[in-house]
């Protein structure tokens, strides 16, 4: 067994990474089953969605684009934003994580499309590269989501408008 993800020694071979696509697919599809509950039947487009998880800690969902059979919407974190300007830009954006996802109605699926410096997030990427992505970032970043999704669910508050 290797310690570096790249490659996995095969019966005295070496063997280059290869995507799991069942597992990136089953999560894809949970991601859609998820957003779908974060949206909460918002479907048009601006419409914005914040989760307040603490005094300090928010997420804002936003639908950025929507056609026939897919949306986009971005989904960002919007804690200590008033606290960095001061602080230079790359250190800034780090500090903000944001990520652009398409949710392909259809297919019943959500994948992310880019995050952070990201503008296209790769199935795989080879390793070492320039950029310092893992070989698997597509399937991190889309668990990545999932993790933010959930916190969402069960620690975040909406505020809702009430009907009278």
């Amino acid at each position: 067994m290797s310690f570096f993800p790249n490659r996995a020694l095969v019966n005295g071979v070496r063997k280059n990474y290869q995507p799991n696509l069942v597992s990136l697919m089953t999560l894809c599809a949970n991601n859609y089953m998820l957003l779908l509950k974060v949206l909460a039947g918002k479907s048009t487009l601006d419409e914005t969605r914040h989760f307040f998880i603490s005094d300090s800690l928010s997420y804002q969902v936003t639908i950025t684009e929507v056609t026939r059979y897919t949306s986009v919407i971005s989904f960002e974190q919007e804690s200590l934003r008033h606290s960095l300007k001061n602080i230079p830009g790359v250190v800034a954006s780090a500090l903000h994580p944001r990520m652009t996802i398409r949710l392909y109605h259809d297919a019943r699926m959500a994948e992310v499309l880019a995050t952070q410096d990201i503008r296209q997030v790769k199935p795989r990427y080879d390793y070492p590269n320039s950029q310092m992505h893992q070989q698997d970032e597509k399937q991190q970043t889309n668990q990545f989501l999932n993790e933010w999704l959930h916190l969402c669910l069960r620690l975040g508050q909406v505020n809702v408008e009430l009907q009278s």
